[in-house]
């Protein structure tokens, strides 16, 4: 018998026409450690499944990719659901997977904390970012499903407690594949045309499936970039969504929401009536101090005789001249007694004086007061001074004591 001989592409045909006809391996599940995973620019996933003892190639097409709600990755296990098939070009077989599901935990929480995990070390529940809740605001945006019980609750109450605010509805989708693209709009429609103060996101509760749309990456970014602070009310106390993370204030039902976003007119109106009498006890307490000092000021003698207070200070005026009178007064005693003392002994020394006892004076022609007679010469001239007058003489003679001279001049 001849034995036929295949080529390599006939062989591998054949034994894809094989794999393909064994109806176990259409729909198969299998269990493995994700490894070597990569995501090609075209979309397509491809990693290797593996345990202890062996591996196998996986290829996840885009069409099925896009369906993940989580990123696999290295060292995850996984359940995957597909057909084995044979690639022929290379002659390996591999997993065409249809589906993929973290083995243990579903896939939603592992999508959950992934998400939760990388918007965290962007920083978008930074504490820092979060702006405060204006207390007092003109304008409440509610953005929700129009037909849930949660906005009618959340109307009820705001016009219960602060009907002073304006509150305008945003109808979106919660839940469904377009719900996170139309949430997202609405955030970013309130702020471009400044709807309001304070946004309320959220809805009522529900199953995680039900709530995911809060979980959306494309929502949690729209409220960390939205300028108008974001209350977060999604679902029951227990619920968590990523949305709460982001959120400026998280509410824990769309009800404590409503509460959250406004005051109690009830409150404001106890505390302004507090106000007000606080501020009439005060005004009370100030006019009363006021009328006790008018009642003093009123009584004072600058007012009832206001000529008491010139009358006064014209007493200080005359006490004060009288004061600098005597005080110059004694000032000047002294000075005059030194001045009558001097006075007296230059009187007692005044050449006039002893004139005035006989004596005189004799000067020459020059008028320099002569002392002794030998300064003279016989025929000059001197001038003597007397207490009534002086005279002109000729000297004829100068008699200096101890020896006598004699000497005539010309008459």
């Amino acid at each position: 018998m001849e034995q036929q001989v295949y080529t390599v592409t006939e062989l591998n045909t054949l034994v894809k026409t094989v794999l393909d006809s064994v109806p176990a391996l259409a729909n198969v599940y299998v269990r493995g450690e994700i490894s070597n995973y990569k995501v090609y620019p075209s979309g397509h996933h491809y990693f290797t499944l593996k345990d202890s003892g062996a591996a196998i190639r996986c290829v996840l097409f885009k069409m099925q990719a896009v369906r993940l709600r989580f990123r696999p990755e290295n060292g995850m296990k996984v359940i995957a659901l597909g057909r084995v098939a044979l690639y022929p070009r290379d002659g390996a077989y591999q997993l065409y997977c249809d589906a993929l599901s973290p083995e243990g935990v579903g896939d939603l929480h592992v999508a959950f904390e992934q998400l939760k995990e990388r918007l965290w070390q962007e920083g978008l529940f930074d504490e820092s970012h979060k702006k405060p809740l204006p207390p007092y605001p003109r304008a409440i945006a509610i953005i929700t499903s129009p037909a849930g019980a949660a906005v009618h609750d959340m109307l009820r109450i705001l016009r219960r407690r602060y009907p002073l605010a304006a509150v305008k509805l945003l109808p979106v989708r919660v839940q469904g594949p377009e719900a996170p693209a139309e949430i997202a709009g609405a955030l970013r429609y309130a702020n471009a045309c400044r709807l309001a103060d304070t946004i309320i996101a959220g809805r009522g509760g529900g199953s995680i499936e039900d709530l995911w749309a809060f979980n959306d990456e494309r929502v949690a970014r729209a409220i960390y970039a939205s300028e108008i602070p974001v209350i977060s009310a999604v679902g029951h106390e227990p619920d968590v969504t990523i949305s709460d993370f982001v959120a400026d204030v998280r509410a824990a039902t769309p009800t404590h929401a409503a509460e959250m976003a406004v005051p109690d007119q009830v409150e404001l109106l106890e505390r302004l009536e507090s106000l007000r009498l606080h501020m009439a006890r005060a005004q009370g307490k100030r006019l009363e101090l006021l009328r006790r000092r008018l009642e003093t000021i009123s009584g004072k003698r600058v007012l009832l005789d206001p000529l008491a207070a010139v009358q006064d200070k014209r007493l200080l005026l005359d006490h004060a001249q009288r004061n600098l009178y005597h005080a110059a007064l004694g000032r000047l005693a002294g000075p005059k007694k030194e001045l009558a003392a001097v006075s007296a002994a230059l009187d007692a020394m005044s050449p006039l004086k002893v004139l005035g006892r006989g004596y005189s004076v004799v000067m020459d022609g020059e008028g320099r007061m002569l002392r002794r007679a030998a300064d003279v010469k016989t025929g000059s001239e001197v001038t003597a001074l007397l207490a009534d007058g002086k005279l002109r003489c000729r000297v004829e003679e100068t008699v200096i004591t101890g020896e006598t001279s004699e000497h005539r001049s010309n008459p």
